[in-house]
């Protein structure tokens, strides 16, 4: 709704001092409702100042601050800053009270399925990157409907499709295909695509999916300028923007994160903490997840630009947990076993396991059209020195980053039972929506 000025500029400085306000009370926990987006508020959050003051903070206050049942982001810098890893088990005991008061004893499973690896985007740490001379290909529907089946028999009921952004491969057509093919046998299906408008999303959610996940990858605009190099990703505000689009849709969940090992891990997790903040108060319709990803070796070969170490990532996920005691935390297979398993009683809600990051990863659907992209121009397939070896049903198409954590998903299910956690492979239904 615009507003009527009676000077030039009244309307753009209004919309500034609101968004000022916006975060002024996010930094000091107020509620509140605006009508700005959360670009407007993330351009005036003082992000440096709570970055520098996280460094300084002592163990006497940020001790004050997880005492607290209430956090604003100024607590949450707090809790990741240096001076609280000395009260990581004070803040592991607190997280975990939480998540079992508000989620019980359970643990969500999920599995990845990847449709395409196609893309016109460059990003340099991706392994999908447009330039990158790996082994493409693009499941047929049919083919699709193959790898859901072959996860359903591993029990799982619960898949995220996952693709490269490439209008000519992946399409919208193809997607609403893709999620109307699934919805038939799998009851909860989530999307993990190009940003897209909201009337284009429409038709993904009639076909049946019900989550949109969308990583801003890093929040710090100069590292994302630099990041991505050509496509219709370098656009900061449009993807940032991605969730409110998608809730707007009817998407009644919705997954954020940054990909940590590209800026200041502190910087990224007060953005997300901001964004969640965010979303959960404009977006209240939806539940909201936050993932905590760490950069893997991908084709490329990129490497980390910043670095976050173990004890860092279980402060972090202890810190978003007790900050937000109703939001989902999802941790990938991107992770070791063994750092998987501490963290699983600590706050984590919902986890992958068995994954395949390339298409045709779990039955070797496929493999036939494997080639190379150039330009959008498909060519025979040459030698590739990130192609996966072929062993059985396996595909050798270049996967989008390598895994850590291989166990297959019944042993991460007796993992889980191990801990006196109850693996669940279905929570929802269609039918609750009819």
């Amino acid at each position: 709704m615009a507003a009527i000025t009676s000077r030039p500029g009244a309307d753009a400085n209004g919309k500034r001092a609101r968004s000022q306000v916006a975060a002024s009370r996010l930094l000091f926990g107020l509620c509140y409702d605006c009508t700005v987006s959360f670009v407007a508020e993330f351009n005036s959050l003082p992000l440096q100042s709570l970055v520098k003051h996280s460094l300084g903070t002592e163990i006497s206050t940020a001790r004050t601050s997880l005492s607290r049942d209430k956090l604003s982001l100024t607590d949450f810098a707090q809790l990741i800053s240096p001076a609280a890893a000395g009260l990581l088990e004070p803040l592991g005991r607190r997280s975990q009270q939480l998540t079992q008061q508000r989620f019980g004893k359970v643990i969500r499973l999920f599995a990845p399925l990847y449709l395409s690896n196609e893309c016109i985007n460059n990003c340099k740490y991706c392994g999908f990157s447009r330039d990158n001379p790996i082994l493409r290909v693009t499941l047929s529907v049919d083919e699709v409907r193959r790898e859901a089946r072959a996860l359903a028999a591993q029990g799982f009921r619960n898949i995220l499709l996952v693709a490269g952004e490439h209008p000519k491969f992946v399409s919208n057509g193809y997607m609403a295909e893709c999620v109307a093919a699934l919805h038939e046998e799998i009851p909860s299906v989530s999307l993990e695509v190009g940003p897209m408008e909201t009337e284009d999303y429409r038709p993904l959610v009639a076909a049946g999916a019900d989550g949109l996940v969308v990583y801003q990858e890093t929040y710090d605009r100069a590292i994302y300028d630099e990041m991505h190099t050509a496509g219709p990703k370098k656009n900061f505000d449009w993807r940032l923007e991605t969730p409110e689009r998608a809730y707007a849709a009817g998407f009644r969940r919705l997954g954020i994160g940054a990909l940590y090992g590209l800026a200041d891990w502190r910087h990224e997790a007060l953005c997300v903490a901001a964004h969640a903040d965010y979303l959960l108060r404009h977006c209240w319709k939806a539940q909201i997840t936050i993932s905590l990803p760490r950069l893997r070796p991908c084709a490329g070969e990129f490497e980390p630009l910043t670095h976050m170490t173990d004890r860092e990532l279980v402060q972090l996920v202890c810190a978003f947990r007790i900050m937000f005691p109703d939001v989902g935390l999802v941790l990938s297979t991107r992770e070791q076993a063994k750092l998987r398993d501490g963290l699983f009683p600590l706050g984590i809600t919902l986890i992958s396991a068995g994954s395949h990051t390339e298409p045709g990863g779990y039955t070797g659907a496929g493999k036939e059209n494997i080639h190379q992209t150039v330009r959008g121009r498909i060519i025979e397939a040459g030698s590739s020195e990130w192609a996966i070896p072929t062993n059985g049903n396996a595909t050798n198409a270049t996967g989008q980053f390598n895994i850590a954590d291989d166990r297959p998903p019944e042993e991460v299910a007796r993992l889980i039972q191990s801990l006196g956690y109850e693996p669940v492979w279905k929570d929802w239904d269609a039918a609750l929506t009819v």
